[in-house]
């Protein structure tokens, strides 16, 4: 019979770490961010260059308006969200795909409008909005809702790596 270990037995941190960090000591606050009218192409490249899977989209007054990711731009060839890798090699070979967006332009295809989270809300809070929405990332906005950060799962790992360190 095997007894239940407490958060110290283990060696684990408790819990409670996403609740203790702030959105704003984890965020990435230089972001590239595109206008809806950049064309398709161009950000196709930036994501590439950049290694990155997505990008807010901003209007003229940086309000975020919109976001572009990998996942949109494969649409355009019908490459779904719900679609597999398995599923990209069949459309590579010939098969046909559904869920085909079309346009040549940011503001054709983009996810709008984005998802976003505020600097003091807590880490727990933005996991918790990722999970549900099962996306990657969320901008972060001021309260004039204008781009200030992006926060990532990536970013909130590398955040409780350095806290598990402690």
């Amino acid at each position: 019979m095997t007894s239940a270990k407490s958060s110290e037995d283990t060696g684990r941190m408790p819990s409670r770490i996403g609740l203790e960090m702030l959105v704003r000591d984890v965020m990435t606050p230089q972001v590239i961010s595109i206008s809806k009218y950049e064309s398709v192409v161009h950000v196709a490249n930036i994501l590439a260059d950049k290694n990155i899977s997505g990008l807010p989209v901003v209007d003229k007054e940086n309000k975020v308006i919109g976001i572009i990711t990998q996942a949109d731009i494969l649409s355009m060839v019908g490459v779904g969200r719900d679609h597999t890798f398995k599923d990209l090699l069949k459309y590579m070979l010939g098969e046909p795909l559904h869920e085909r967006r079309v346009g040549d332009h940011v503001g054709d295809i983009m996810t709008a409008p984005a998802l976003t989270i505020r600097p003091e809300a807590s880490v727990a809070d933005a996991v918790r909005i990722m999970d549900e929405k099962r996306i990657r990332r969320l901008t972060v906005v001021n309260s004039a809702n204008e781009l200030i950060g992006i926060v990532t799962r990536a970013d909130i790992l590398k955040a409780v790596i350095r806290k598990m360190q402690w």
